[in-house]
């Protein structure tokens, strides 16, 4: 573990400088663009900024409410179908974007839950309850309907593969 810490320990300064050498070369080569990207910069971390905040926010609670046994309990080995529909269900209604969910996600993965369920959850994700009534208007209900319950299923598989060939 600690050659591990201590080969790690550089990556963050090597992006740092390869960051600093890009945006420098580019200064180099197209000036017009090096001015507008703090600008961009800023307005990226405007919109990112409340998303993260509302992730810590998300973990806190996790963290205070949501105990290993718990998760376990629901969303571990022993779930049975009640873990399964929890990760399908729960990735249908999840909203936002989903870099906001990986830090949640890992976080009850590190308190029990199956990697199984967290790849169920992020395949669930496909169907989008808000686009649904568009959907229908486009291609009608029997497609509609197909087409989700092929994403369920594909995400069950899905979390079933991706479990199976894990390596933890």
């Amino acid at each position: 573990m600690r050659g591990e810490q201590q080969k790690n320990r550089y990556h963050g300064w090597t992006f740092l400088v390869l960051v600093l050498f890009a945006y420098g070369l580019v200064g180099i080569l197209n000036p017009e663009a090096s001015i507008r990207a703090p600008t961009f910069f800023r307005q990226s971390m405007g919109k990112l900024i409340p998303v993260l905040g509302l992730i810590f926010l998300l973990l806190l609670i996790a963290n205070l409410v949501v105990d290993p046994k718990r998760i376990s309990r629901y969303l571990g080995k022993q779930s049975g179908l009640q873990g399964w529909g929890m990760a399908v269900i729960g990735g249908i209604v999840s909203m936002g974007p989903i870099y906001a969910w990986y830090a949640l996600l890992s976080e009850l993965r590190q308190k029990g839950m199956r990697e199984a369920l967290i790849a169920t959850f992020l395949c669930s994700r496909a169907i989008k309850p808000p686009l649904l009534p568009l959907m229908i208007h486009y291609f009608g209900v029997t497609y509609t309907w197909v087409l989700c319950l092929y994403l369920i299923i594909f995400a069950v598989i899905n979390g079933l593969l991706v479990e199976r060939l894990s390596l933890h």
